[in-house]
C-alpha cells in the first residue's frame, strides 16, 4: 500500500506515542511526519498500523436513557420502532430494484442471449459453451433465467446434457456481476469500498477457480454427467408446480411497473425468426379485453366488460385476450430498447438511494450494546475444536437456506455486500455464506426442472443435478483445507486493496472480467481448438509463472535469483498500476489544482483590497 504523509504540529506527539494493535491480516501503513521545531524540520517518521478488514464497534454517543426527559424517551422509543420498519421497507425496495435491473438487462440483451444459445454447433466446444453461459447471464442479469433457458432446450431435445454442463458453469460466473455492481455504491468511503468490493469479488474468485479445475476434469472424465445419471436412474421423480417464496411479496409491486415474457428468449433460442417478438408481456390473465386477429391486432376496450359477439363471427381466427395493465404496457410506441434504458436508469437510481439509506440506517442502529450482541451472533462459533471446525459448514447451510427463501443468489449476495462493507460481517464469514448461496441457487433450478413434464423431466433434472454437484465439488476443493480456503479470500482482499487505492479499477475489473475476457476467449474458441490452444496455453503458462514468482517474492525471496526478487528491472507500466492511474486521473487532478490555486489567489486579492 502506498504511504500518505501528513505534516502535523507539535501537539500531536501524545497521539503518536500510542501504538495501535498489530493484526495478522492485511495491514495498511501510513507514514506520519511530525515537525518538532519552528523551522518545520521533519525529524520523526512513524508508521501507524491499522487493519481495514477488522472494523471496531461504533461508539454509542447517544444520551443515556436515565438522563433523557419524558419527551426524549418517547422520541427514542418511536425511533427504535421506526428504524427497523424503515430498514425492512428499504430492503424491500432494494430487492425490487434488483428485479427491475434484471428486467432492464433482459430487455436490452435478452434477444442477444437467446441468439447465443441458438448456436448449437458452437456449444459443442466446452470453452465456447462456458463463455456463452457467462455472456448470456451477464446480459440477462440472472443465472436462474439463463439456466432455465438451457433447461428448456435440454427438455426439448435441442441440447444434450453433456453440452449444457459447461453453459451452467458459465452461468455460475456471470451471476456474480450483480453484487459487484452493488459494491460500487460504497465508493464514497475508502475502507467501506475495500471491504464491499472484496466481499463481492470473493464470489467471482471462487467461481473462476472452480472452473479452472473442474472444466478440464469434466471434459476428460464426464464425472458430473455420470454421477447425475446414477442419481436420476436411482429415483422416481414426479412433476411439481412452480414454487414461489419471496416473489409472492415482491411480484405485486414489480408487476405494476413491468412484466417480461421470459418465454420469448426461449423461443429465440429454440426457433428461427422469433427475434421480432417483443420481450414485454402484452397479454395477461386479467385486464381490458382485446380482440386479437391472426394477422393484425385490433384493440377494443369495454368499460362494462361486455362486447359484441357479431364481430367474432366475421373474423373466425380472432381471439379475445386480456391486455396487461402494468405501467409500460400503456406506452405502445416505445420499443424494448427504450423501455430497457429507462428501466435501467430508474433501477440504478433506486438501488443506489436504497443502498445509501440502508448503510446510514445500519450505522445508526449498530452502535453500543446492540452492535456487540449482533456481532457475537454473526461471529458465534460452536464450543470445542470440532464445533469450531463445523461452524463454517453450518454457515454454508444457512447461506443455502437464505438463498432458497429469496430464490436468487444475486439477491442474497447483493444484500450481503453492504453488511460486509460496514463491517457487520467479516470476509471470512461472508465466504461460506457465498458458498451456501451457490448451493441454494441450484435448488431453484432443481424445482424448475421438476416443473417440467413428459420426457423432458429426466433430462432437465439431470442438468439441474449437474449444477448442484458442480458447486458441491467446488466447496470440497476450496473450503475444507485452510491453505486452499485462503486462496479466494486472499485474491478478494488483493482486489479490495487495489480498488481502495485506485477507485477506477472497479469499473475496469467489471468490464474486463465480465465482457472483454469472455468475448476474447469466445472469439478464440470460434476460431478453432488450434487457435485457442496456440494462444491460450502460452498465456496461461505465463500467468501461472507470474503468480508463482509473486508468491515466492513475498514468502521465500531467497529462493529466487537476485534479479527476480523484485520487478524493478521491468518498466513501471508492466508491474504497477500507478502510471495508468496518473494517466486516468492526472487531468482531473490538474484541473482541481488549478481551481484551488485560482481560489486562493482570489482570496488574497480580496484581503489586500480590504
Amino acid at each position: 500500500m502506498h504511504s500518505e504523509c501528513f505534516v502535523m504540529g507539535q501537539g500531536s506527539d501524545k497521539k503518536s506515542e500510542k501504538e495501535p494493535p498489530a493484526y495478522n491480516a492485511a495491514i495498511v501503513k501510513n507514514d506520519v511526519l511530525i515537525a518538532d521545531d519552528d523551522e518545520d524540520k521533519t525529524k520523526i517518521v512513524e508508521e501507524e498500523e491499522f487493519d481495514p478488514w477488522n472494523v471496531h464497534e461504533l461508539k454509542d454517543d447517544a444520551v443515556p436513557w436515565s438522563e433523557l426527559t419524558g419527551c426524549g424517551k418517547v422520541e427514542r422509543l418511536v425511533l427504535w420502532f421506526l428504524k427497523p420498519v424503515l430498514l425492512l421497507g428499504l430492503l424491500y425496495m432494494f430487492i425490487c430494484s434488483l428485479d427491475f435491473l434484471s428486467s432492464a438487462f433482459r430487455l436490452l440483451g435478452g434477444k442477444a442471449a437467446g441468439e447465443l444459445f441458438a448456436q448449437n454447433e458452437l456449444l459443442r466446444n466446452p470453452v465456447c459453451g462456458l463463455m456463452i453461459g457467462v455472456l448470456a447471464t451477464v446480459l440477462v442479469q440472472s443465472s436462474s433465467t439463463s439456466t432455465s433457458i438451457v433447461v428448456s432446450m435440454v427438455g426439448a431435445g435441442m441440447l444434450e446434457v453433456e453440452q449444457s454442463i459447461y453453459i451452467v458453469m458459465g452461468a455460475n460466473i456471470g451471476t456474480s456481476v450483480t453484487n459487484t455492481i452493488v459494491s460500487l455504491a460504497h465508493s464514497g468511503d475508502k475502507n467501506e469500498f475495500r471491504r464491499a468490493f472484496a466481499g463481492a469479488t470473493i464470489h467471482d474468485m471462487f467461481n473462476w477457480l472452480c472452473v479452472f479445475i473442474l472444466l478440464p476434469l469434466e471434459a476428460a472424465s464426464h464425472y458430473l454427467f455420470r454421477l447425475s445419471t446414477v442419481v436420476v436412474n436411482s429415483f422416481q421423480f414426479t412433476e411439481v408446480g412452480e414454487i414461489k417464496l419471496l416473489k409472492v411479496i415482491t411480484e405485486p409491486f414489480t408487476k405494476l411497473i413491468v412484466e417480461i415474457d421470459k418465454g420469448v428468449i426461449t423461443d429465440i433460442a429454440l426457433t428461427e425468426g422469433a427475434t421480432e417478438q417483443s420481450l414485454l408481456k402484452r397479454y395477461c390473465k386479467t385486464g381490458h379485453l382485446v380482440l386479437v386477429n391472426s394477422t393484425e391486432e385490433q384493440l377494443t376496450f369495454f368499460s362494462n366488460g361486455t362486447y359484441n359477439w357479431t364481430i367474432t363471427e366475421n373474423v373466425p381466427t380472432s381471439e379475445w385476450k386480456h391486455q396487461c395493465q402494468y405501467l409500460f404496457a400503456q406506452v405502445n410506441l416505445w420499443n424494448d430498447t427504450i423501455v430497457g434504458v429507462i428501466l435501467l436508469v430508474a433501477a440504478l437510481l433506486i438501488l443506489c438511494i436504497c443502498l445509501a439509506c440502508i448503510v446510514k440506517l445500519l450505522h445508526s442502529i449498530l452502535k453500543g450494546a446492540l452492535a456487540r450482541v449482533i456481532k457475537r451472533a454473526v461471529h458465534a462459533e460452536l464450543p470445542t475444536k470440532v464445533g469450531k471446525y463445523l461452524t463454517g459448514y453450518l454457515i454454508i447451510i444457512l447461506g443455502a437456506g437464505m438463498t432458497f427463501l429469496v430464490q436468487s443468489s444475486s439477491i442474497f449476495t447483493s444484500a450481503l455486500t453492504p453488511l460486509i462493507g460496514i463491517g457487520v460481517v467479516k470476509l471470512e464469514q461472508a465466504y461460506p455464506l457465498t458458498l451456501g448461496a451457490n448451493i441454494g441457487t441450484t435448488t431453484t433450478a432443481i424445482l424448475a426442472a421438476l416443473a417440467s413434464s413428459g420426457d423432458g423431466l429426466v433430462r432437465s433434472l439431470q442438468l439441474a443435478l449437474c449444477h448442484f454437484f458442480f458447486n458441491v465439488s467446488g466447496i470440497i476443493l476450496w473450503y475444507p483445507i485452510p491453505p486452499l480456503r485462503n486462496v479466494p479470500i486472499g485474491l478478494a482482499k488483493k482486489l479490495g486493496n487495489t480498488t481502495a487505492k485506485y477507485r477506477w479499477f472497479a469499473i475496469v475489473y467489471i468490464i474486463l472480467m465480465f465482457f472483454l475476457l469472455p468475448v476474447a476467449i469466445f472469439g478464440l474458441s470460434v476460431a478453432g481448438w488450434e487457435t485457442l490452444v496456440g494462444v491460450g496455453v502460452p498465456l496461461l503458462v505465463f500467468a501461472l509463472a507470474v503468480v508463482v514468482i509473486n508468491t515466492l517474492q513475498t514468502k521465500r525471496p531467497n529462493w529466487l535469483p537476485k534479479k527476480l526478487r523484485t520487478w524493478d528491472f521491468l518498466p513501471l507500466a508492466l508491474h504497477s498500476i500507478e502510471p495508468y492511474d496518473r494517466l486516468l486521473t492526472g487531468c482531473c487532478k490538474k484541473k482541481g489544482a488549478e481551481k484551488a490555486a485560482n481560489y486562493e489567489t482570489i482570496k488574497l486579492l480580496k484581503k489586500e483590497e480590504k
